[in-house]
């Protein structure tokens, strides 16, 4: 969870809304890592858990990341969460809650869907208080009212 609090902080400062994740191989081994990059890129679906993902499925030459594990500094949002399931990723650890854009534990909880192609062991609450400090700061500044 280090690395993708340390991809977080490195989004807050190019300017991205703050969250970062890290893609785990089965060996333990760093697959891939990214925080935000939607205004960067002019890309609404650049958000860190997508970026690792496609990374990691380039790198591996397949779709499926069985056996892979997901670490991510806040709740993934529900296209995140779907695409995790497509992924098969066998567990995902999310540091900060995300009660309104949330897709896991919070709005639509995508993996409780009987239609829902693969749940991943999902671990909550994995370096939540520093997660949450970045997001805070992060929108304290651009958001000073709120």
């Amino acid at each position: 969870m280090e690395l993708a609090l340390a991809e977080a902080r490195a989004a807050a400062a190019r300017g991205e809304v703050p969250v970062g994740a890290v893609l785990i191989g089965p060996a333990g081994e760093v697959i891939a890592a990214a925080g935000n990059r939607t205004r960067e890129l002019s890309d609404p679906s650049a958000h860190a858990e997508m970026l690792v993902i496609r990374a990691g499925a380039a790198r591996l030459g397949s779709e499926r990341l069985i056996d892979h594990n997901l670490y991510v500094t806040l709740e993934p949002c529900p296209m995140c969460a779907a695409v995790i399931s497509f992924a098969r990723i066998r567990r995902l650890y999310y540091g900060a809650p995300d009660a309104k854009g949330g897709g896991v534990e919070h709005g639509p909880r995508v993996f409780s869907h009987p239609t829902c192609h693969h749940r991943p062991d999902v671990y909550p609450g994995l370096g939540e208080h520093e997660a949450s400090a970045i997001l805070k700061d992060f929108f304290a500044v651009r958001r000073p009212d709120s």
